[in-house]
Parts: structure tokens; sequence; C-alpha cells
């Protein structure tokens, strides 16, 4: 009776791996898929998800159809058996399962088509509300889902629950999702009593009224200051740039972020309007009556700290560190009580965020990664709201900096001040990372003056002073991102005439994994500085834990190259022939 397997279904089909993944690739998969095949159009540079992925049979058909596929599948033996069944390139394995999905979600992926095949039954009734959410809001505008549901007899050694189509067909009402088909089968393997249902469901727009919500927030709210602009601008840089401090919450469909790495942007964004004497209110044209600009924000003006300093990964020391802190601090305090208070939903009192501060300590060295910006406590930000800023991003970035400065333009009219045109677009304009490889150029130099060995990563051709060049392995000109994991060694007739700005395709990265990581190894992890600055630059842009191990960051790198790829549609280069 203790046998975990009688009530866990993930020990169950670990258990019986070899067995059940030789079942299913037996079934004959046209009569299987008879109820949906005809929905699933080739996909081309289409993304679809396969949770409860068993054998890997239909993550295998979707990846011949042109799909690129994330395939999750808790059961470790499951995963190996199709690992071993079904090699293929275009699919991704994933260790994760329902109701929350967090793994899943922590890729910010969405996906074009979402497979749920034989699996809802073994999801408990009170997890199905929020294991169907969770799969809801990982579908693209215009993306497909389809479920099939199993009825009949459960198997005595893996527990399942009822299900019916009434309630597929109601949770699927409550996320906006229409329902496009439901369609009845026999079982493909015969089993008395066992029949099953087909759902497919698609969603016909965003789906979230996100962009409805943010374009009154921007456009439509009364505004005494900027405030509310900056809050959404600096969540939306997170969102882009850091995803992963983004912590989906366990209880519902918001997703945490640190406020100071929120706060962090705000003081960013107004240090160089407060320095230019631009008003962020009426009457303002310089700290004074800006709530957040006191004794730390004051010290970072009179420092003259460029705004590019202030960036994740950074570290502060001394007077400095101090000036930082409380900048922070403030700057945590203010969007609590204003901003964040005074977002309402449409004729609501209900706050769109919710900010909860936090007393940080204060010592005489700080490192702006996701503990110590986590320290000044959390804002929760909407799923719906959160996700939207992920994929549109690039045009939401546009019309919040407008609005600014239509705003600061009016201020100033006001105080009967005049413009140079430009001038606030130039002062609201986010500066990104100068590209700057001089700290991997030195450290490679280094070596090869040393007499080390050292190679290109995508060819193993040895480089020397006249050969070498840092490359992003990441293009910078798609995603400018200077971080020390995006910067390899390279043979500079390859990457100058081949890669190029080319995204390395999935299997041009998987052939270089091993020197890669070599190179990760030899150039950081030797100096404890760059050690800590590398697992803080990692941690906050790709889906990994700030302590994650090398390999595990190699796989946050191919999981940020997907997402480059979904987001962006970049020209792939794939890499050197293999001989």
């Amino acid at each position: 009776m203790n046998d975990p397997a009688l009530h866990d279904p993930v020990a169950a089909y670990d258990a019986q791996a070899s067995r059940l993944a030789a079942e299913y690739e037996r079934v004959d998969q046209v009569a299987y898929r008879s109820t949906f095949s005809d929905l699933i159009r080739p996909g081309a540079d289409h993304l679809a998800l396969d949770v409860g992925a068993g054998s890997g049979r239909d993550a295998a058909w979707l990846a011949a159809l042109g799909y690129d596929v994330v395939a999750v599948e808790p059961a470790a033996g499951m995963r190996t058996e199709a690992r071993k069944l079904h090699r293929n390139d275009r699919i991704r394995w994933l260790d994760d399962r329902l109701p929350g999905l967090n793994a899943t979600h922590a890729l910010a992926l969405s996906f074009d088509l979402i497979l749920l095949s034989g699996v809802w039954q073994h999801v408990a009734p009170q997890d199905r509300h929020r294991a169907f959410r969770k799969l809801a809001t990982l579908l693209k505008p215009g993306g497909l889902f389809i479920v099939t549901l199993r009825q009949g007899p459960a198997p005595p050694d893996r527990p399942m629950y009822d299900v019916t189509t009434g309630e597929i067909e109601a949770l699927a009402r409550n996320h906006g999702l229409a329902i496009a088909r439901v369609a009845p089968a026999a079982d493909a393997l015969g089993r008395p009593g066992v029949a099953w249902t087909t759902l497919a469901m698609t969603l016909p727009d965003d789906g979230t009224g996100a962009l409805p919500l943010l374009r009154g927030i921007v456009l439509n709210d009364d505004k005494s200051s900027t405030y509310k602009l900056g809050l959404l601008r600096a969540i939306a840089k997170i969102a882009d740039r850091t995803p992963s401090f983004g912590v989906p919450h366990p209880t519902d469909d918001s997703v945490e972020v640190p406020l100071g790495a929120v706060a962090l942007n705000w003081v960013r964004m107004y240090l160089p309007l407060v320095r230019c004497g631009l008003p962020q209110m009426p009457g303002n044209a310089g700290p004074d009556g800006l709530g957040f600009a006191k004794e730390g924000f004051r010290a970072l003006l009179a420092d003259g700290i460029a705004p590019l300093d202030l960036r994740v990964g950074a570290t502060f020391s001394g007077e400095r560190a101090k000036a930082v802190a409380g900048a922070i601090a403030d700057a945590s305090r203010t969007i609590a009580t204003m901003p964040a208070n005074f977002i309402r939903y449409p004729n609501s009192e209900q706050r769109v965020f919710t900010a909860a501060t936090a007393r940080s300590s204060r010592g005489s060295a700080i490192a702006l990664g996701a503990d110590a910006l986590g320290a000044f406590g959390r804002l929760a930000v909407p799923g719906h709201v959160w996700r939207t800023m992920q994929r549109l991003g690039v045009w939401i970035e546009p019309v919040l900096a407008a609005e600014w400065a239509r705003l600061m333009r009016a201020y100033m009219e006001r105080q009967g001040r005049s413009t140079v045109p430009g001038e606030l677009e130039a002062a609201l304009a986010w500066i990104e990372p100068r590209r700057d490889v001089s700290v991997a150029r030195d450290i490679a130099v280094d070596r090869l003056r040393r007499g080390e060995r050292l190679h290109c990563v995508w060819s193993d051709r040895p480089l020397s002073d006249t050969t070498l060049d840092i490359d992003h392995c990441l293009p910078w000109s798609a995603w400018p991102c200077g971080d020390l994991w995006n910067l390899m060694p390279s043979h500079r007739t390859l990457n100058q005439r081949e890669k190029r700005d080319f995204l390395p395709s999935a299997n041009a990265l998987a052939a270089a994994r091993t020197a890669i990581i070599t190179w990760w190894d030899n150039a950081w992890m030797s100096n404890e500085a760059l050690a800590a600055r590398f697992a803080c630059e990692a941690g906050a842009a790709l889906p990994v834990e700030m302590t994650a191990t090398r390999d595990a960051i190699f796989d946050g790198l191919t999981w940020r190259r997907l997402r480059l790829r979904q987001d962006q549609q970049l020209t792939e280069w794939a890499g050197l022939p293999i001989n």
C-alpha cells in the first residue's frame, strides 16, 4: 500500500516506462489522430508544446511537420525512452508537470500549438482550473489548443479522475478560448470500456484584455505626473531584458518581480530627465517635489553616474553603494505609494499592480542581482499584462515614450518654456549597453600570451592574436546583450564572413556546447568578481537560478535562443558541416 505509483501517476509512468513507451508506439497513428490532424498545418517556424509527451510519438510527428517542439514530460523514465526512440534536434525535452508548469512558463515562450493528449485524467479536479489557466496563457493569439480526454475504467496501476467535455468547454469559455471541434473516438488499443473525446480550441484574438488595459493607462488615465508611465516602462524593461526575474505566483495568474528591479529601472530612467531639468509634474523642473529624489538619488546626480552604470550585475562599494541602495529604496516606496497604488482597473477600485515594500539592509557594498533587488520588496504584475509586455514590448515601448514626451512638453508649455526638436525624446532614450567585448578580449589575449591554447568555439580552429574575434553568441543586432555568458572566442574569418549577425541554429549551438562551457570555466570561474558577475547576469537574462551549474546555464542559453528565434524570426546560421 506504500507503493508511490498507486498515488502518483508520474511514478507509475516512470516505473513502467519501457513497456508503456513500446505500447504507445504500436498505436495506429493515423487512426489515433483522425479527430484533429486536419486542423494542424505544416509548422515552419512555428512552436508547439506537447504536455505529457510520453514516448515522444506526437512530438516527433509535429517535428516532422516543421514545428519546433517543447516536449514536457515529468517521468524521467519516459523521457529516457523517448530520447532513444525519437532523436530529433527540433524536440527540446523539459522536466515539468501540471498544474503549475513553472519551468515551462519560466522560458517566456508562447506557442502556436498546444497538445494535451491523454493527460487531463491525471490532473486532480481541485487543480484543473489552475492547470487550464496555465496552459491557456501559453497560447499565442490565433493558436490551437488540442485536448484528448480518456473516458472509462482506469488501470489499477495508474490513478485517474473522471473527465467530461462540459468541464473543458466551461474552462475554455472562462479563458476566452473558442471551441472549434468536439469529436468522439474509439480507443486505439481496443481496451474494453475505454473511449476518447477530442476538443480543439482556438484563441481568436489576443484573448487577454491586456492591450486595452495598457492603452487606457497610457492614453486615458488621469496623470498628475509621469509616474504611471515610469512604472509601466520599468516593468516592460524587466519583462523584455531580464524575464527570469518574473516568478509565477503559486495560486493565481500574477507574476512577482523584485520591487528593487523595478526601482532600479525607475532611477535609471529618471536620472537623465532630472539632470536635464525636464519637469515630471506641473511646476516641477528638478528634484524638488519628486518623492523619490531624496538623499540617495541626489547623491547619484551629484556623482555624475551614468544610467548605463545602473544595470543588473553591476557592483558598487563605499559611498556609491549607499547612494545606489538609498535611491532604490526611496524609489521603491514612491512606486508602492503612488503609481502602483493609483493604477486601477477601469470602473473599479481594484489595483492592477500590488506592491509590498521591505526594509533592506544597507551595507558597504551592493551587487545588483535578484537577491539584492528582491530585498526591497515585491511587485505583483497580472499575468496577462506580463505576457503582453514580453511579447509586444517592441510596440509598447514607443507608445510609452511618446506619451511621456507629450506630458513633459505640456508641463514645459505651462512654464513658458520651449523645447528643441528631439530634446525630450533623446532624454527618454533607453541607453543600451555599448558593444564592448573588452573584458572577454583581455581574458583571451592574456591566455594566448601566457602560451595557453585557445580555440574557436564554433570551428575548434586554434586562435592567435591576429585571428581572435569575440563573438556575441546571440547576435547583438537582434538583442544587444554584452553579458559575459554571451561572449565567445571565435575565428575572425568565420565570425565576419559566415556567422556574422545570424542566430546560431539549435544544431550549431549543440555542437559547440563543450567548447562554450570550457571557455566559461577558463575565462570567468577563476576570478571571483567575474564569476559573480557571470552568475548574476545569467540568472537575470536566462531561465536559470543564480546558483545554476554551467550545464544548466548552457541549457538556459538554448532556451533563450529559441525564444529569440520565435519572437523575431531571425535568420539562422547552420554552423559548420559535420565531417
